[in-house]
């Protein structure tokens, strides 16, 4: 083969790719042997740090799709959440492409061909598998939401179109190697029980290999419907965009508040056991409550603290979301919510962004299917709220985690091996600082470093190692 041949084969497959972004085979996303937590098809832990890019087909060109990816893969996310059908009534994408036939999710409009350059042949399912690939070629999963909650719950799906689209997704996907099903979408699961169970059970049918969850509405965990359903492959709960003053739901079950570690502490009792992860905390720069502007905005220590404590208390991962960047706010955008006052490009680098893959590095960097939840190592841990202590420990090692870097005591004689080493790691920047060990054995105090700087926060992991 030529030289110029080769080049033009190289780069009409897709293998030339933007500097520092290198193509790879994926491995289809697995449940760990232990149940608990995900590893890829040949084996390797694989911890779920998701972004919510909910309108991600239908606002961003390809263009935009391309700046999109590269900023997430660089910060280190391997999960992208995203709606297929935001609104059945008007599901069309930034180049003017229609998903479906009149609202009908029975009727996906399909063209021949996929030539970007020709308008007529690129259609809206092209462009949803150009990003797809295009996730690929980065190493992140795209966790697709087939048709979001509210289309359901105002019967603009019926169970015979849900089993129709469901089917024409499996299909198309099946052979991706980077899906992962996300059933619902804000929703509750007796909101349209029959669409979801069918939703779940035909994609299951037709695409058996690729995981499968439920994104429920804020302050229920896809558990409290559908844990022993077929289709149901791990538990996702949504902990929502409230305070603790906020959460005072007279109909809701659930008053965590912003305790989003006890819904994995209700998960991880039930049987038959699967993994559960926080797939939406509340998101940075969104006002406390979601819908009034004047109030506070969640800032990245925000998300940290509900990241560490459901990862903590056992969870399988975490995702993040970012205000601009979930609904891809640019200027003008006339159905921006929700206060939004950044446009994505810049949101996207937003400090929260850049902090989430340090939890994701320290768990990997130890062994990580051993790990279980270790409240029992904590002495005295009666603090509430953001005073709240979280330990976690597997073999050879054992970590907690403070919010608000108070000093705290740890029962040595309980973690199941004697420490040798001991090491604070910040969350704001993944630094480490040692720590000297009084003694190896008994009821030990430590007293977590101070903040140099606003930037560097207050909470704290302590690291023990054997």
């Amino acid at each position: 083969m030529s030289r110029l041949l080769y080049i033009f084969v190289f780069f009409l497959t897709g293998w030339l790719l933007p500097a520092g972004v290198q193509a790879q085979e994926l491995q289809p996303v697995k449940i760990s042997r232990n149940k608990r937590f995900f590893q890829t098809a040949d084996g390797k832990p694989f911890f779920w740090l998701g972004d919510t890019g909910w309108l991600l087909f239908v606002r961003l060109t390809r263009e935009e799709v391309i700046t999109y990816l590269d900023a997430r893969k660089q910060q280190g996310f391997n999960v992208i959440q995203v709606m297929v059908l935001h609104d059945v009534k008007n599901a069309r994408n930034v180049y003017g492409d229609d998903a479906i036939e009149g609202g009908d999710a029975s009727k996906p409009i399909t063209t021949p061909g996929a030539d970007p350059a020709d308008s007529v042949a690129y259609d809206f399912w092209d462009h949803i598998d150009f990003v797809i690939r295009e996730a690929a070629k980065r190493g992140l999963y795209m966790a697709l939401v087939p048709v979001w909650g509210s289309n359901v719950k105002e019967g603009r799906v019926t169970t015979a179109q849900a089993a129709v689209f469901a089917k024409f997704l499996a299909e198309r996907y099946k052979d991706q190697s980077n899906i992962i099903w996300m059933n619902g979408g804000d929703i509750k699961g007796t909101d349209g029980l029959n669409v979801w169970n069918t939703i779940g059970s035909t994609i299951k049918k037709y695409d058996p290999r690729h995981l499968m969850t439920f994104h429920p509405r804020g302050r229920y965990s896809s558990s409290d419907w559908f844990h022993t359903a077929s289709w149901l492959d791990f538990n996702m709960f949504q902990s929502g965009h409230r305070t603790y003053a906020q959460d005072t739901s007279v109909s809701e079950n659930n008053h965590f508040g912003e305790d989003n570690w006890k819904y994995v502490n209700v998960d991880y009792r039930l049987k038959p056991v699967k993994p559960t992860l926080d797939g939406e905390p509340s998101y940075e720069n969104i006002p406390h409550g979601l819908h009034d502007s004047l109030q506070p905005r969640w800032k990245a220590a925000d998300l940290r603290r509900y990241a560490y404590w459901s990862v903590f208390a056992g969870g399988a991962g975490f995702t993040y979301g970012e205000n601009a960047v979930m609904q891809f706010n640019t200027k003008g955008f006339k159905d921006a919510n929700y206060g939004v006052t950044q446009g994505w490009k810049q949101a996207v680098h937003a400090p929260g962004a850049q902090q989430m893959k340090f939890i994701k590095e320290l768990l990997l960097a130890y062994d990580y299917n051993s790990r279980v939840p270790a409240q029992e190592l904590l002495v005295d841990n009666k603090g509430s709220r953001y005073n709240y202590l979280l330990a976690t420990k597997g073999r050879g090692y054992a970590m907690v985690y403070t919010y608000s870097g108070k000093p705290f005591k740890v029962d040595l004689s309980r973690l199941g091996f004697k420490p040798a080493k001991a090491k604070w790691f910040y969350p704001a920047n993944g630094k480490y600082a040692p720590v000297k060990l009084s003694r190896p054995a008994g009821v030990v105090s430590f007293d977590p470093p101070e903040a140099k700087t606003d930037a560097e926060g207050t909470d704290r992991v302590l690291v023990l190692e054997e």
